[in-house]
């Protein structure tokens, strides 16, 4: 997981219409996103395509006028390292103090909640 580079809020949101569309020109990408927030403009876009280039988290090839974009990196690969950032970052690597915060604010549903017992009970005692 070494090979994944840190990826910018903004930059996720490029990422995950690639991850969605891929191989997918400049413009598919422009068209999501300015669909879905017209503040930004095609220009901040492909800068956005030529760093997440540079730090090898995409590839493209050019066929005819348009550039293809691809991912380098899997999208699983990229949350798993996202979220240890995270936890790491604001809750000192510690899962527990985490979810208790998520469910004292009432960010988890009681959906979430019967889910997450499911999901610790088929990993049973580590």
């Amino acid at each position: 997981m070494n090979n994944i580079p840190k990826i910018s809020e903004a930059e996720w949101a490029v990422m995950k219409v690639v991850w969605v569309a891929e191989p997918c020109s400049a413009n598919e990408v422009i068209s999501v996103l300015v669909r879905a927030d017209p503040a930004l403009h095609p220009k901040t876009i492909k800068t956005f395509l030529g760093r997440l280039v540079a730090k090898k988290a995409l590839d493209f090839r050019k066929e005819g006028r348009a550039y293809l974009y691809r991912s380098l990196v899997s999208q699983a690969d990229c949350t798993t390292l996202a979220s240890e950032r995270f936890l790491q970052r604001v809750f000192d690597g510690a899962l527990q103090p985490m979810l208790a915060h998520f469910v004292e604010n009432g960010k988890i549903s009681a959906r979430e909640i019967r889910e997450l017992k499911r999901l610790l009970e088929e990993q049973g005692p580590s």
